[in-house]
C-alpha cells in the first residue's frame, strides 16, 4: 500500500462556492475546481508531492486522523 492510501481523500461539490471541492485534511485544506474526476486526480497527486516533501525534509508524517464511520461501530 502507498504512504498516500493511508490518508482519506474526497470530493464535494460547494453549493456556496458553486464548485467542487476537494479534501485531504490531514495533508492539505483543499483545493477546487469544476470537474469532479480530474480534481481527484489532481489532489490525488497532490497528496504524494506533500508525501515525498515530508520524505525529502526528513519530517514524521501526520497519523491519518480522519476516517469515514470512524465513530459508528
Amino acid at each position: 500500500m502507498k504512504k498516500s492510501d493511508q490518508y482519506l481523500k474526497w470530493i464535494e461539490w460547494s453549493e456556496q462556492d458553486q464548485i467542487y471541492i476537494g479534501k485531504c485534511p490531514d495533508l492539505i485544506t483543499g483545493i477546487h475546481g469544476e470537474d469532479p474526476v480530474r480534481l481527484y486526480s489532481e489532489l490525488c497527486e497532490i497528496v504524494e508531492q506533500v508525501i515525498q516533501h515530508f520524505e525529502m525534509e526528513g519530517r514524521p508524517f501526520p497519523n491519518p486522523r480522519i476516517r469515514p464511520m470512524q465513530d459508528v461501530a
